[in-house]
Parts: structure tokens; C-alpha cells; sequence
């Protein structure tokens, strides 16, 4: 992750929370210590937070009014849309593979996820996403049914999140959950804000099974919050360039495994 996006998430976690230490930077984002350590000295040399023992706090400011817009502790869509471009679209072409007309699927937001809609123009599907730039394409692009929760717009990562167990959704059944999140490791889908692990924790129980969109750069550690175990995932979507130890995780942990090509049409099994 470059320097500026992590100097974004760390702005974005003090919204969150009063104190950001060295050790929360290192497990959402990945960077070694050294390197939170610089960002947060850079941040406190350009007035963004106040470096204290133990680690950063946000500067003082005026009470948050009512209509502030809201924020999480994640990487925004529009930095993430940038990254692994090209190995994001085979993933997502290869997702939609896996689905037929007439099927009822769930899609979280994500950017990985969001290239599903490209390929989903020509199917007829009825699909529910917490994702309002998918829900868009879909609305204006196919022919596909569109279900959104109940919830508040978070603007940096386009979603809609509901803080409420009962929502909207709690009707719905779907054959397929397509998830992406920011890292894939042993204990399961990792992701970094609460808020997002609770609800893709709800969309899952809507869902029979689980397809994981991870392109390679996935299986670094990244965030602290398990959203579900291995075991949960039926299928791993993933890139030629996913390191082997991850590959050989995943199929001890006994998930089908896909390797999506940028050609087109060409998949894989792992």
C-alpha cells in the first residue's frame, strides 16, 4: 500500500477511535513498523493528528455535527479501483461465469466485486448488493432485478451499511454470496472496520454458498477482523500470480480454488 493510502485509512481510523497505535497501521495495512512509524510523524509534521505516547490522536476540532458524513476505517473505493486493474476484471469475469438467468445472488461492495457488473449486462438475475456504484451499472446497463439494503451511504467506499441485526434483507435467500475483502489468511476473510465485518457477516447468512473474489495481492496480511473461517468458502476466485502457500491454504481448508486468466474464457482450477 502506498504511503498517501495509508496515511487515508489512518485519517479514517481516528474518526474512529480516539488513539491509533503503531500495531493497529501494521494489521490493517500490512506496512511495518518502521514505516507507521514515518507516517505518523508525517502526519503530525503536516498538522493532520497530534503524535502522542503510544501513538496518534486526532487533532481538536468542533463538535461533529449531525449531518457530517460518516467514515470507516477502510481504503476508499476510489484508491482501490485503481490497484490490480486488470486481474480484479478476470476475477469478476469468472464469477459471472458462475451464475445462470434467473438465479438470485448477493454481490458486496468492493471493487473487485464492482467489475461484476461489466459482465452481467447481457443476464437476467436478481441480485442484492450493498454497493449503490453496482446497483447503478445494473440499473442502467441490464436487465438484472436490484435489491439494496436498508442503511447509511458511506461516501469513501460507496457502501450501504445498517448498524441494525433486522433489516431489509432478512427475507432474502440467494444461491451465491460474491465477496471480495481485503485480505485472505488462515483464521479466514479478514476485514479492517467493524462496521463492514457485520454487515457482510449478515449478507452471508442469506446466501447457500460463498464465492471469494481475491486477486493475488489479497493474501497479504491486512485488518484484524474475521468476517468467516475457511471453511466457509465454497469458491476462491483468484490470479496466476496468488503464492503458492496461500493456494495450498485454501485447499487444505478444503475451498474449490479457480485461477481466472485476462484471457478471455480461461479459468482454471487450481
Amino acid at each position: 500500500m502506498h504511503e498517501r493510502e495509508r496515511w487515508q485509512l489512518i485519517k479514517a481510523m481516528l474518526k474512529q477511535q480516539p488513539l491509533v497505535r503503531i500495531a493497529d497501521v501494521c494489521r490493517a495495512t500490512g506496512a511495518s513498523e518502521a514505516s507507521a512509524r514515518r507516517d505518523f510523524a508525517r502526519l503530525a509534521e503536516m498538522g493532520a493528528a497530534i503524535r502522542v505516547r503510544g501513538g496518534l490522536e486526532a487533532m481538536p476540532g468542533p463538535p461533529t455535527a449531525a449531518g457530517d458524513a460518516p467514515a470507516l476505517a477502510t481504503r476508499s473505493f476510489e484508491i482501490s479501483k485503481t490497484l490490480n486493474v486488470a486481474a480484479k476484471r478476470a476475477i469478476a469475469r469468472a464469477a459471472v461465469a458462475l451464475c445462470s438467468d434467473g438465479d438470485a445472488i448477493i454481490i458486496n461492495g468492493g471493487t473487485t466485486t464492482f467489475q461484476m457488473g461489466e459482465f452481467l449486462r447481457e443476464r437476467r438475475l436478481k441480485v442484492l448488493t450493498n454497493s449503490y456504484p453496482l446497483a447503478e451499472t445494473l440499473i442502467h446497463e441490464s436487465s438484472c432485478r436490484v435489491a439494496l439494503p436498508g442503511g447509511e451511504v458511506y461516501r469513501d467506499q460507496k457502501l450501504i451499511v445498517s448498524p441494525f441485526e433486522e433489516d431489509a434483507i432478512q427475507h432474502y435467500s440467494a444461491s451465491r454470496m460474491f465477496m471480495s475483502a481485503i485480505s485472505i489468511g488462515p483464521l479466514g476473510v479478514i476485514e479492517g472496520d467493524p462496521l463492514i465485518a457485520r454487515a457482510e457477516t449478515k449478507l452471508m447468512k442469506r446466501a447457500d454458498r460463498l464465492v471469494v473474489l481475491a486477486d493475488s495481492s489479497k493474501f497479504t496480511p491486512r485488518g484484524s477482523l474475521v468476517v468467516c473461517p475457511l471453511s466457509r468458502i465454497s469458491t476462491l476466485i483468484t490470479d496466476a500470480e496468488a503464492p503458492k502457500h496461500a493456494l495450498d491454504m485454501l485447499s487444505d481448508a478444503g475451498v474449490e480454488v479457480m485461477i481466472a486468466s485476462d484471457a478471455p474464457d480461461e479459468v482454471v482450477a487450481a
